[in-house]
């Protein structure tokens, strides 16, 4: 009985430890970089390089694809564990181009918080609220961070009007730039009032020199721009812009931080932020809306699956967030879809590219299941005590292109590529219930059509083109309203690998016209399933 309780304690006061989170952004706003800055300040690598360094500039990659490191581009996602301060932080990587894919949004579900980071020069872009709006329906609490300071871009206040009104949520700056974008010498901590003046590192490679200056000797030699932050400041407490946790973790409001990535600048306290606001795991709801408590038996579900990381060993990973428990490898957990015992003597954890071994992990932590080829996305492992989560959301499509094998020879190939890449859910496989019996692809981005011919050609050896196709809107309906709607001219019904319905449109227009004429149908738009990361 003491053991247990021990070995229950010990889980809670891990989990107390953990802060699992994910940086998002649009294209080029500094994620990649910010993501090695956090590694480098935690002392988990010795200097660090930008994205499009030079070969032989970087320690560490969390970009592990060939075709992401030829492009300096993130678009996959992967794991990154390492200590600070006490804490173990788990940072899942996200992909960072202007085409996200469902891997971006499911990600998300495995998180307890996010980092949005924003271009001072762009501010928020279209691609940012995507991703908001998913963080918006799993209740994640965000820290924004605005980068590029270094570099001319928009009034801070501006941006601040504009990620209230765009976004919805209100943002408290807990640190404030002294200096305009581009001419940028240190930030004001709204908290203690002190002002930590930063100086540049070669290209950044190596923690930025922080001189933390006397408010009175500031004054002096910042001059001008001294008395405009300090304004600012001051306007600032006069409308109420200040942190408050509670409100930080209903969603409602958004502590903010600036500095430049690229120079070091605001970096470690940022990641201070990272470990003193984000919360630390909470129970999860089962798919009946019961909480399972952190110290219950182990369990998890798969948020990603990527085969082929290890090219030598053509492996197939999934990745498994931890919701309740301990895990040891080695232990027996059962598959809750097909009710079989799944082995874990082969787990690892992910650090880039990089792989090793994992002993023990606890709630927060994401555990790499290497040759579960029988998971799939969103399923539940569990030891003891049954428990199903939630099924994922599901993103609506809007790009489709049939596909084919150029060699018939390689059609096996190609159709085995095919199951696979769909089991990873890089993009959607649409059949037509009669007709042409090309597969069609559909997907959010441009991205994952390239992301699927780059890796059925290089992992698979099949060459693929695409065809064109008509398609510019699915919705999904039930198999008795498809009966009726699919002989709509300017509609198609497809079916989905997991069995799923979806009637395609020629336009927008048309759905909107179908729509009007049938009333008493259900189109379901796809996003969103009921799953809540939250008690």
């Amino acid at each position: 009985m003491l053991t247990e309780e021990v070995e229950l304690g010990e889980i809670l006061k891990e989990a107390a430890r953990r802060r699992t989170f994910a940086i998002i952004s649009h294209p080029d706003a500094g994620k990649t970089t910010l993501t090695e800055k956090f590694l480098l300040y935690a002392g988990a690598i010795a200097e660090a390089g930008a994205v499009k360094a030079r070969t032989g500039r970087r320690d560490t990659r969390s970009d592990w694809m060939a075709m992401e490191q030829e492009r300096g581009i993130s678009v996959t996602s992967t794991a990154l564990q390492f200590e600070y301060r006490d804490c173990v932080i788990n940072l899942l990587d996200t992909p960072g181009h202007r085409d996200f894919s469902e891997d971006t949004y499911r990600v998300l579900t495995a998180v307890d918080a996010v980092v949005m980071v924003l271009d001072v020069a762009k501010g928020v872009e279209a691609q940012t609220l995507k991703l908001f709006e998913v963080c918006r329906s799993l209740g994640l609490p965000m820290i924004t961070f605005l980068n590029k300071l270094d570099r001319p871009g928009r009034s801070p206040l501006e941006l601040l009007d504009e990620i209230e009104a765009k976004i919805g949520v209100r943002p408290t700056p807990v640190t404030w730039p002294v200096g305009i974008p581009g001419e940028f010498h240190g930030v004001i901590d709204r908290r203690t009032g002190g002002f930590t003046r930063f100086e540049r590192s070669v290209r950044g490679k190596t923690l930025a020199p922080e001189v933390e200056v006397d408010a009175s000797v500031a004054a002096t030699e910042e001059g001008g721009d001294w008395t405009n932050a300090a304004d600012e400041c001051g306007l600032l407490d006069a409308v109420g812009a200040s942190h408050d946790q509670e409100s930080f973790l209903e969603g409602k409001t958004s502590p903010l931080f600036v500095g430049s990535a690229m120079n070091n600048f605001g970096v470690r306290s940022l990641l201070d932020a990272v470990v003193d606001l984000i919360p630390s795991p909470r129970p999860r709801r089962d798919v009946d809306g019961q909480t399972r408590s952190l110290d219950a038996p182990l369990s998890g579900f798969v948020f990603k699956i990527q085969a082929n990381m290890d090219p030598a060993h053509r492996d197939h990973v999934a990745f498994v967030r931890v919701c309740s428990g301990r895990f040891v490898r080695g232990v027996s957990l059962t598959h809750a879809a097909s009710g079989r015992t799944f082995s874990t003597k082969y787990a690892s954890s992910l650090f880039g590219s990089d792989r090793s071994t994992v002993e023990v992990a606890f709630p927060g932590d994401v555990v790499g299941l290497v040759n579960a080829g029988e998971l799939r996305i969103g399923d539940a492992l569990y030891a003891d005590s049954p428990v199903v989560f939630p099924s994922f959301p599901q993103f609506a499509p809007e790009l489709f292109r049939r596909v084919r094998v150029k060699d018939p020879g390689r059609a096996k190939q190609f159709r085995r590529g095919l199951d696979q890449l769909e089991r990873e859910g890089v993009l959607q496989v649409l059949y037509e219930l009669d007709g042409d019996p090309l597969p069609v692809l559909a997907a959010v981005g441009q991205m994952q059509f390239e992301v699927f011919q780059y890796r059925m050609e290089h992992e698979f050896g099949a060459l693929t083109e695409y065809l064109s196709t008509p398609y510019r809107v699915a919705r999904v309906v039930t198999a008795e309203d498809a009966a009726t709607l699919g002989r709509i001219p300017g509609v198609r019904l497809l079916r989905r690998g997991d069995g799923t319905l979806l009637l395609l449109f020629e336009s927008a227009i048309r759905l909107q016209t179908v729509m009007r004429d049938h009333p008493e149908v259900d189109f379901g738009a796809l996003l969103g399933s009921g799953f809540s990361s939250l008690t």
